[in-house]
C-alpha cells in the first residue's frame, strides 16, 4: 500500500507552481484585472468567461458551475487521476524529490518507471520522423487508402517503425538509454546474437494515457514477408498494462466527461474514423479483450454514479467473434451505472471501413442507432434456436429470460418479457413466467447481495475535497450528505454594513498582505453579524499566519462546513474593484476601516441609548464611565475617518 505523501512537500509543491501556467494548457486565460485571469471554464459549456485564476492565491473558481479549488484539484478533474497522482506529476515538473510517510512506492521503480517514459517518448519522435522517410512511403500509403490524411497521422502522432534491425536501438542508445532501459520498456526483444528492434516494417500508433504520456505502441504490419501478427502490441512493462490501457484515451477524456458518453470500438483504425467523423468519444482496447480493468478506467473518466445519466456505448464487428465480445461485454455490464448500448453498421462495417464508403454522417448515424446492450445480448441468445419448432421456443425462453431479469429497474421487466415474447414467437403470459422463474432461481443460487457498480459512498463538497483524497486531506471536512451550497448572491445586501461585511471577507481572503497589521488586528477581534460570513472567518483567522499563506483559500475552504466551500470560492475569486496594487492596498485599509467605523457607530449608539435610559437614575460615577468612553469612542472614530478622508 502506497504511503501517504508528506504534508510539508504538498503545501511545497503548492508553493512552488505557477497555477496559471498549468492551467493555461488547457484554457486560454486573458487578464481580469490586478492579480486575477479568466477564461471559458474547462468543466460546462459557455460563452462568456466565467472561469477565473488567481496565481498569487493558487486558486481557480468558475461563478458559471462553481468548480473550484487548488491546482491539485484542476489536475484531478481535467486529467481524471487521484489526488497522490496530481501531487506526483508536479513533483516530477519541478524535478522535487516526495516523501512519503507509513511507507511508499519504491524509489527505484519509479526511477525505472520514468525513464521507461523517456524512452517511448524518443521513440514516439523518432517514428513520427520515420513517417516523412522515403521507404515510409508504403505505410503513407496505407494511410491514405484508409482515408487518413498527413494531418490526422499528425493528429493521432503516428508514425512508422523501419524495417532495420537495430535503427531504433541505436538511436536510443545514442540518447543515454541502456540496453536494460529498452528491454524493460519494450521497444527491443533480446535475442541469441543480442537485442533488436521489436517493431519492424510497421505503421506505428503511440499509445498515451490520461496525462499525456506515451507508455506503448500498437503495430500494424505492412509487408508480406513479415511474419509476425497482423497487429503488434508493446509487451506488459511497468507502465503498460493492456488490461487497463485503452488507445485514444487521451483525446477523448474531455468530451467523455463534458458529453457523459464513451463508445468502445475495436480498433485503432476506428478510434481514428470515429474521431474524424465527429465522434470524439471513442476509444479502444489494445490487443485484448474489454474486461474490469477497462471499466474502471471508463467509469472514473465518464464520474459514473447515479448523479447524471451517462451512457457506454460499444462497437462490435457482425462476425462470430464480435458477438462473443459482445457477450462479454454484457458479462460485465452490471459494473456500470451508466446506461449500455451497441452500435452495429447496417452492412456490418465497422467505423473505419463504414466511414470510407459511405462518409462521417454514416458513423456519426451508427452511433446514434444504438441499441440496448441487454437486448442485443438477448437477439444474440435467441438466434441460436430454431424458433420453428415448439422445442426451440421453450430453450430460447428459458436462455433469454435471465437476461431480462439482470435488469437493473425491475419495472422493466414485464414489458421486456412481452418483447422477448414477440422475439421468440411466444404467448406474453408465457414468457413473463419463464423471466418470473429464472428470477426465483437466480434468488436461490444467490448466496451474497449481487454485487452493486462502485458508487462513492461519500459526498463531498464542491472542488476542495475529493472522495478518495482523505487520505491526503486528512484535515478536510467530508459530510456525509450532499449540502446545499450557499453562494455571494445568497448572502444579504440590503443594508450598508451588510455589504461591507462581505467586501470585508472578499479583502480578507484576497489581499490580507495588503491590509495594515493593526486594523487587521482589530478586525479580528470583532465578530461579523453575518453567521455564514463569521464561520468563515473565524476558520480564516485560525490559520497560522493566514496573511502570508498563499493556500489561505483552500485551507479554509477544507475546514468550514461543506455548503459553505462554494461561498469561500466565490469570495475568494470576485474581482476587486481596483486595477494596481496600490489601488488594492488602499481598497483594502478603506474597507477594513470603514467596517471598524460601522462597529464604532453601532457603538455609541449603544451607549447613548443607555446614557438616556439610565441617567435619571444610574449613580453618577457609571454616568461618567459611560461618558467616558463616548468621548475615546468619538476621538478613535476622528482618527479612522481621518485615516481615509
Amino acid at each position: 500500500m502506497a504511503g501517504r505523501i508528506a504534508r510539508r512537500d504538498i503545501d511545497e509543491i503548492r508553493s512552488r507552481i505557477d497555477i496559471s501556467e498549468v492551467i493555461g494548457q488547457y484554457v486560454t486565460l486573458k487578464s481580469a484585472g490586478i492579480g486575477s485571469l479568466k477564461g471559458l471554464c474547462p468543466f460546462h459549456d459557455e460563452r462568456s468567461p466565467s472561469f477565473h485564476v488567481r496565481p498569487q492565491l493558487g486558486y481557480y473558481h468558475c461563478f458559471g458551475c462553481g468548480e473550484g479549488g487548488d491546482v491539485f484539484t484542476f489536475l484531478q478533474k481535467m486529467d481524471h487521476v487521484t489526488f497522490t497522482e496530481a501531487v506526483e506529476q508536479l513533483a516530477d515538473r519541478l524535478g522535487y524529490e516526495l516523501h512519503y510517510e507509513d511507507g511508499g512506492p519504491d524509489l527505484q521503480a519509479r526511477g525505472r518507471r520514468a525513464r521507461i517514459l523517456e524512452a517511448n517518448e524518443a521513440a514516439r519522435s523518432w517514428f513520427a520522423q520515420q513517417l516523412n522517410s522515403s521507404e515510409a512511403k508504403v505505410a503513407r500509403a496505407e494511410l491514405l487508402r484508409r482515408d487518413f490524411d498527413s494531418h490526422a497521422a499528425h493528429e493521432f502522432h503516428m508514425g512508422y517503425a523501419p524495417k532495420g534491425w537495430n535503427g531504433l536501438r541505436d538511436h536510443l542508445q545514442q540518447r543515454g538509454f541502456t540496453n536494460d532501459e529498452l528491454i524493460a520498456a519494450g521497444l527491443v526483444s533480446q535475442g541469441q546474437r543480442g537485442i533488436y528492434d521489436r517493431f519492424r516494417g510497421r505503421l506505428m500508433w503511440p499509445i498515451i494515457d490520461l496525462t499525456g504520456r506515451t507508455i506503448g505502441f500498437g503495430a500494424r504490419r505492412l509487408y508480406d514477408d513479415d511474419q509476425g501478427p497482423k497487429y503488434l502490441n508493446t509487451p506488459e512493462t511497468d507502465v503498460y498494462h493492456k488490461a487497463k490501457v485503452l488507445y485514444g484515451l487521451d483525446l477523448a477524456k474531455r468530451a467523455i466527461a463534458k458529453k457523459r458518453q464513451v463508445v468502445v470500438v475495436e480498433g485503432y483504425t476506428d478510434v481514428m474514423a470515429c474521431h474524424l467523423a465527429g465522434v470524439d468519444t471513442a476509444v479502444a482496447t489494445c490487443g485484448t479483450a474489454f474486461g474490469p480493468g477497462h471499466i474502471e478506467v471508463i467509469r472514473r473518466v465518464l464520474a459514473d454514479d447515479a448523479s447524471k445519466p451517462a451512457e457506454v456505448i460499444f462497437t462490435f464487428d457482425p462476425d462470430e467473434a464480435g458477438q462473443k465480445a459482445a457477450l462479454r461485454a454484457f458479462a460485465e455490464e452490471q459494473r456500470f451505472v451508466a446506461q449500455t448500448y451497441v452500435a452495429i453498421a447496417p452492412d456490418g462495417l465497422d467505423p473505419s471501413d463504414l466511414r470510407m464508403s459511405r462518409g462521417d454522417q454514416a458513423v456519426r448515424s451508427m452511433i446514434t442507432a444504438k441499441t440496448p446492450l441487454f437486448e442485443f445480448a438477448m437477439r444474440q441468445v435467441i438466434k441460436r434456436f430454431d424458433l420453428n419448432t415448439v422445442e426451440g421456443q421453450v430453450q430460447a425462453l428459458q436462455q433469454a429470460a435471465p437476461i431480462v431479469t439482470s435488469l437493473r429497474n425491475r419495472a422493466l421487466q414485464p414489458g421486456y418479457a412481452r418483447v422477448l415474447a414477440g422475439l421468440v414467437g411466444a404467448d406474453p403470459d408465457e414468457a413473463l413466467r419463464a423471466v418470473r422463474a429464472a428470477e426465483r432461481d437466480r434468488s436461490r443460487r444467490s448466496t451474497a447481495s449481487p454485487e452493486a457498480p462502485a458508487v462513492s459512498a461519500q459526498q463531498v463538497g464542491s472542488g476542495f475535497v475529493r472522495a478518495g483524497d482523505a487520505e491526503q486531506r486528512s484535515d478536510a471536512v467530508v459530510a456525509p450528505a450532499p449540502a446545499v451550497p450557499v453562494h455571494r448572491a445568497d448572502l444579504p445586501m440590503g443594508s450598508q454594513h451588510a455589504r461591507r461585511e462581505v467586501q470585508l471577507a472578499e479583502a480578507l481572503l484576497q489581499v490580507p498582505e495588503l491590509c495594515p497589521p493593526d486594523l487587521r488586528s482589530r478586525v479580528e477581534q470583532l465578530p461579523v453579524n453575518e453567521p455564514r460570513l463569521r464561520q468563515l472567518l473565524e476558520v480564516l483567522f485560525s490559520v497560522p499566519n493566514y496573511a502570508e499563506q498563499k493556500n489561505r483559500v483552500e485551507t479554509v475552504g477544507e475546514r468550514v462546513a461543506p455548503e459553505l466551500q462554494s461561498l469561500v470560492g466565490e469570495l475568494a475569486m470576485i474581482q476587486l474593484p481596483v486595477s494596481t496594487g496600490a489601488e488594492a492596498a488602499a481598497y483594502a485599509r478603506e474597507v477594513l476601516t470603514r467596517y471598524l467605523l460601522d462597529r464604532l457607530d453601532q457603538r455609541i449608539r449603544e451607549l447613548l441609548g443607555r446614557l438616556s435610559r439610565g441617567a435619571a437614575v444610574a449613580p453618577p460615577d457609571q454616568v461618567r464611565n459611560v461618558q467616558r468612553m463616548l468621548v475615546d469612542l468619538e476621538q478613535e472614530r476622528r482618527d479612522l475617518q481621518e485615516s481615509i478622508a
